[in-house]
């Protein structure tokens, strides 16, 4: 029983691993369309990563120019309390 059930995940996973780009690609197709489809599924993930690191900037950004505001408003109420 243990022995089928590991067949039936190693059968998952190989078929997981066949579906990591689109499901046209799966057995069968020409060898430059394969590579030219990654290429092009590689390069759709790095403009996806490069966005998200630009919003995580844009977000440091505002978050470092709060706090400088903060801190401004802090020296104020200082000055102010020590006169």
């Amino acid at each position: 029983m243990l022995s089928t059930r590991i067949s039936a995940v190693r059968r998952g996973v190989a078929v997981a691993s066949r579906r990591m780009y689109s499901e046209g690609s799966v057995g069968g197709g020409s060898p430059g369309f394969n590579k030219k489809e990654k290429a092009h599924e590689d390069q759709y993930a790095r403009q996806q990563e490069q966005a998200a690191l630009k919003k995580l900037r844009d977000s440091i950004a505002e978050a470092k120019q709060h706090l400088e505001t903060l801190q401004k408003h802090a020296e104020e109420a200082e000055k102010k309390v020590q006169k």
